[in-house]
């Protein structure tokens, strides 16, 4: 097969297809450092920016089937800082599905660029999960709780509180304990911006006024939280799927339920529905498609499972290259 037939040329990152423990596509390109053409290779550690968001949501229902938390278990009984106008009865569930209502310190329904954040809040800040706290702590509620599915940002970001003040232990700590660990998910972790470790590849952003790049350290939060900035390699998410899907993680109960649509309603088709920290394509024609998926200035992630063909796909471009079409591309080959 030639993947040229597949695969835009001009896509810059890795994109890594597996089915039944077989590589299918292997595309490596672009540089993980433009400056010095420096080559992404297949252990290149990419930001994933929202995807981060899959990982807390299994730290999550690990510590509900250890019966260190409930579903219905609410804020104000979970953490103990003012939650100013924030609905205390707020449930990890409604976290969990993004039905809480929690003012979102990032709504992508009013904002459109998420570096927009830090003209008047420094991103060097963000260096714990509770730094991104004062973002949103005294904003009102967006509309009452469980009223209906808003994807949100700050929603995740008090789940990784919820996981530190249970477990004693920073949220990307019991993620690298509990999950990366268990996967041998050796090239994935939290990394701060300025003290990155070997083989992670920059961020660019295109510049139309200069027709030149820029990277975007400057444009998101220094350092990972519950909301996302993981970085990863290809090979570890398909890791992290295997033992996920394998009942290494969580119980296939849970699995079952993290897998069901929860929330959201659908009308986007390819969007789709929203499980526990992932999303869900409606599949009439058999088992629904799952995937999970970031975006961030100069990140694109994007990672999808087909139970009807045991077809894994992990996609990234550390330029912000547009996963979304190549996955489109990759259904369109592969999918019956």
């Amino acid at each position: 097969m030639d993947i040229k037939e597949i695969i835009d040329s001009d896509f810059r990152g890795n994109i890594y297809v597996v089915q039944d423990g077989k590589v299918i596509i292997e595309n490596v390109s672009g540089f993980a450092d433009l400056a010095n053409e420096i080559p992404n290779t297949l252990e290149t550690k990419f930001a994933s920016a929202s995807a981060g968001k899959v990982f807390v949501a299994v730290a999550i229902l690990q510590l509900i089937e250890q019966g260190k938390l409930n579903f219905d278990d609410t804020l104000g009984k979970l953490l103990d800082i003012d939650l100013h106008d924030i609905d205390a009865d707020v449930t990890v569930e409604q976290l969990l599905n993004h039905t809480s209502g929690v003012p979102d310190y990032f709504d992508e329904s009013i904002m459109d660029e998420y570096e927009d954040l830090w003209v008047d809040f420094p991103n060097y800040k963000i260096r714990h999960n509770n730094d991104l706290l004062p973002l949103f702590i005294e904003k009102p509620m967006m509309y009452p709780k469980g009223e209906k599915f808003q994807y949100n940002n700050s929603g995740f970001v008090l789940l990784a509180s919820i996981i530190e003040k249970v477990t004693e232990m920073y949220f990307d700590k019991y993620l690298q304990t509990n999950i990366f660990d268990i996967c041998g998910m050796s090239g994935t972790g939290y990394y701060a911006l300025d003290r990155l470790p070997a083989k992670c590849a920059n961020n660019y952003i295109y510049c139309a006024d200069t027709d030149d790049y820029r990277t975007n350290i400057f444009s998101v939060d220094v350092n990972g939280t519950g909301a996302g900035g993981a970085f990863i390699t290809v090979k570890d998410i398909l890791s992290f799927w295997t033992n996920l899907l394998s009942g290494k993680l969580i119980s296939k109960e849970l699995l079952s339920k993290m897998f069901t649509k929860q929330s959201g309603d659908g009308i986007d088709a390819e969007e789709g529905y929203y499980g526990y920290g992932i999303w869900i394509i409606d599949n009439p024609c058999g088992k629904d498609f799952v995937y999970f998926q970031g975006c961030d200035p100069g990140v694109s992630f994007l990672s999808e499972y087909n139970p009807n063909n045991g077809m894994i796909s992990v996609l990234v471009s550390n330029y912000g290259d547009n996963v979304w079409k190549e996955m489109r591309k990759i259904r369109k080959k592969f999918y019956k």
